[in-house]
């Protein structure tokens, strides 16, 4: 019997990569995005801190005095933003899996408060659009950029599932490849919805946004699929 082939569009790490190998799935990873930190002035900060994703957190985390921070509440998207804040000494006071759920407990329960949105150049209009329709007092500083990076497949590479971890690594993926019969297996639904633009419809979503999540929806796939 041949070994289940997955292209995974971003490294994994270590301990991700040997649930793969445990149980003999062959796997390639190629870096489909790249993440460049900015540098940003930390005294426009205002009363609470909204954080949707984790490049944002250790954008900060390299920002001279970051430190001072860790007093002010934080609201964000994922439990693993939110693991990889506490593990940096913040007190995150809700966290939701997606942008779209914190924007909503934030415009009916937080709506008094004022924010400051550590984002990245290609975040969704979602948390934005509603805390201004709310007319909440915030403003949005961008810690961190995605720029594409593109890269070409070889025809000779055949692979049963993609592992897509962000609409971007969508985009980037297919500027120089196509879907054909492969299983895309997406963290979340912003980015399956991406692949849905492009009529993809072998698409699997986890169950909870995360990548470990994600590697565990590909083994109990094929493990059913081989059933």
């Amino acid at each position: 019997m041949s070994q289940t082939s997955i292209l995974s569009t971003k490294t994994l790490s270590e301990e991700q990569r040997q649930v793969f190998l445990d149980a003999n799935f062959d796997l390639l990873e190629q870096d489909f995005i790249e993440i460049k930190n900015n540098l940003f002035d930390l005294n426009t900060i205002n009363n609470n801190l909204i954080f949707s994703s984790q490049n944002a957190v250790l954008s900060l985390i390299e920002q001279n005095g970051w430190e001072v921070l860790k007093t002010k509440p934080v609201f964000c998207v994922g439990i693993k933003t939110k693991e990889l804040l506490e593990l940096h000494g913040f007190t995150v006071d809700v966290y939701l899996d997606y942008a779209s759920e914190l924007a909503e407990i934030i415009t009916l329960i937080y709506n008094k408060e004022s924010y400051t949105f550590l984002s990245g150049n290609l975040r969704k209009e979602t948390l934005p659009e509603a805390l201004k329709s709310a007319g909440i007092t915030f403003n949005e500083i961008e810690v961190y950029q995605t720029t594409l990076a593109p890269f070409k497949i070889s025809d000779q590479e055949n692979f049963d599932g993609i592992l897509f971890f962000s609409p971007s690594a969508v985009e980037s993926y297919l500027t120089n490849n196509k879907i054909k019969n492969e299983v895309c297996f997406c963290v979340g639904t912003t980015t399956a919805s991406v692949l849905e633009t492009k009529k993809i419809k072998n698409i699997v979503i986890a169950e909870t946004p995360t990548i470990e999540e994600v590697i565990e929806e590909v083994i109990e796939y094929y493990k059913t699929e081989s059933i």
